[in-house]
């Protein structure tokens, strides 16, 4: 999720825009407070009762999946990028494959609330849950706080306010109600949340594509056309290279990184891997992840009309202008199918499409915290924490439901602190760097449990260290945190000499930027900006590693028994 930037509301419709805020805050509230009356038990609020429908969960798991990164960034780069954009969308939705065929019903065979369930089964509780545990957190802390930032600028600039102060008491309400989503409707109320806010995503998406379309009598042709020439590139703007491998090999590799790690990401992702558990049996699993590749494909079909759109309507030096990320386009073409700037259209299509925006975050970052609160209470406290005889179940079950809320305010504050300090960064690398943390650390423990013979404790506490030191050691050392493109350091004014020095030249997408005069004094030790692509190999080859080197044969015979489960769901819960 990139910060956003672009111009507030005008003053005499910002009425409209805090209507729809509110009465989407009103609504989820409401959605809210209801399922916490149907929530009595650890299993409502871990996994729901697992009570929803494929369809249901299918809806919840795409919410769940598609965030404001999705909708405002894959359709700004596909407005500035073209062709080059549209492999985002590829990415996001190939992912979906890999966690239908190796992942999600293999998981609700084997678990119960969290991805650690599946791998005590066969490996040692402590050690294990302590592992998968810590990477559930540092993922679901990356994302929130690129999500939670994000939200902070959208509502900011969307409301017309203004300053440092109103910035921090955006993000301290959006971090409030997440919270209140958690603690109080659990996996019920965060599901319905997440129902809702798809639906409504999809209805905004449809209709911006359906008006898009009809500017081009439906001429997908002439759509393509119009964006080329409003583009710059001509022709270029409809083939590859635009964005990636136009400078040098660095960027190809770059390219291929990122598709391994969204490809990859998604089926470790702890947000998505906890909706598995949200339905009766393994069928429906398949359903609702059925379900929801036919809903993500269909978003991301349209995100190509809205970036296309973007790029054909409001050109892509005017989306450049109002924000050189791209972030814009969505908004700004939401504005001009209105009727434009200043006009009462404008200003509702504007309104709604920011609402919906808004909407997604909040869905994103319920999701985020019930994930990683189940993880601290379910993995960490319950199982590596909790010493002592074995109490009453109920009552053990009563105490892990405290410790997730209780942890689900300290996750939220810990994001919330993160979000203000990170409020003027641009974060765009957080979620992509979520998704290659998941699959450096997460998804190889996954995998080998599920289908090594010879996997033990040590090589997963390996794989999933590794992987995520390697992940985000690598991150520090990119381009993102040393000076480059993406990175978020404050801009400062260059001089002529400055950047006659650096060899820059002295324009507006260079002077006044100091990562353009750090960039030419300090190389970073480290040239993708995606991790992925070395740090996914690492945790895979440490976690074999580590099983070779140190072989169990308890655990190596208890694979079977896994392997029967995970199949057939004899014994699952």
């Amino acid at each position: 999720m990139k910060a956003l930037n672009f111009a507030a509301a005008e003053p005499s419709h910002r009425g409209l825009t805090i209507g729809l805020f509110a009465a989407f805050v009103v609504i989820t509230v409401g959605i809210t407070v209801w399922s916490s009356r149907k929530s009595k038990r650890a299993l409502d609020f871990y996994d729901g009762g697992r009570a929803f429908s494929g369809l249901q969960n299918g809806i919840a798991i795409s919410g769940d999946y598609m965030s404001a990164a999705s909708f405002l960034g894959i359709a700004g780069m596909i407005a500035l990028s073209g062709y080059d954009g549209f492999l985002y969308s590829i990415g996001f939705l190939v992912a979906w494959l890999v966690a239908l065929l190796l992942v999600a019903e293999l998981l609700r065979n084997s678990g119960r609330y969290t991805m650690a369930d599946v791998l005590a089964l066969r490996l040692r509780q402590r050690p294990i849950r302590a592992a998968a545990g810590v990477s559930t957190i540092v993922v679901s802390i990356f994302y929130l706080v690129a999500q939670m930032v994000g939200a902070g600028s959208l509502v900011s600039l969307l409301l017309g306010v203004s300053g440092d102060g109103a910035k921090i008491w955006v993000i301290v309400a959006v971090g409030a109600l997440m919270i209140f989503y958690v603690t109080v409707g659990g996996m019920k109320g965060t599901t319905w949340v997440q129902i809702v806010k798809a639906v409504l995503l999809m209805v905004g998406a449809a209709v911006m594509t359906v008006m898009v379309l009809a500017k081009f009598n439906f001429n997908i042709g002439d759509l393509l056309s119009a964006a080329a020439s409003q583009s710059g590139k001509g022709d270029a703007f409809l083939q590859p290279g635009l964005k990636y491998g136009a400078t040098d090999a660095w960027s190809k590799i770059d390219l291929i990184s990122l598709g391994i790690a969204l490809v990859l990401g998604t089926a470790g992702l702890p947000h998505v891997l906890v909706r598995f558990y949200t339905v009766p049996d393994s069928k429906t699993v398949r359903k609702s992840v059925n379900w929801a590749i036919a809903i993500i494909g269909v978003f991301y079909l349209m995100t190509l009309a809205i970036g296309f759109g973007a790029a054909a309507l409001v050109g892509t030096k005017a989306i450049k202008t109002a924000d050189p990320s791209g972030n814009t386009a969505a908004p700004t073409l939401a504005e001009t199918l209105g009727g434009g700037a200043g006009t009462g259209g404008g200003a509702a299509m504007l309104a709604f499409i920011a609402s919906v925006a808004f909407a997604t975050i909040l869905a994103v970052v319920a999701g985020l915290t019930l994930a990683s609160s189940s993880s601290v209470a379910h993995d960490l406290y319950a199982n590596v924490f909790r010493r002592g005889p074995v109490e009453d179940t109920q009552v053990a079950e009563r105490k892990e439901v405290r410790v997730a809320k209780v942890s689900a305010f300290f996750i939220g504050a810990i994001a919330i602190g993160v979000s203000i300090y990170a409020r003027e960064l641009n974060v765009a690398f957080l979620v992509a760097v979520a998704f290659a943390i998941a699959a450096s650390a997460n998804l190889p423990a996954i995998l080998l449990t599920l289908f090594w013979k010879r996997f033990t404790t040590f090589g997963a506490k390996c794989g999933i260290y590794a992987g995520l030191i390697a992940a985000v050691g690598l991150v520090l050392l990119s381009p993102v945190c040393w000076g480059g493109t993406s990175s978020g350091r404050p801009a400062v004014a260059l001089t002529a000499a400055q950047a006659t020095k650096c060899g820059v030249a002295k324009d507006s997408k260079q002077v006044g930027n100091a990562t353009a005069l750090f960039s030419c004094t300090v190389k970073a030790p480290f040239p993708l900006e995606n991790p992925g692509v070395v740090s996914i190999p690492i945790g895979f080859l440490a976690a074999i590693a580590g099983s070779l080197v140190r072989r169990n044969k308890r655990e190596e015979e208890s694979h079977a028994d896994l392997e029967v489960r995970a199949l057939t769901g004899v014994g699952a819960e």
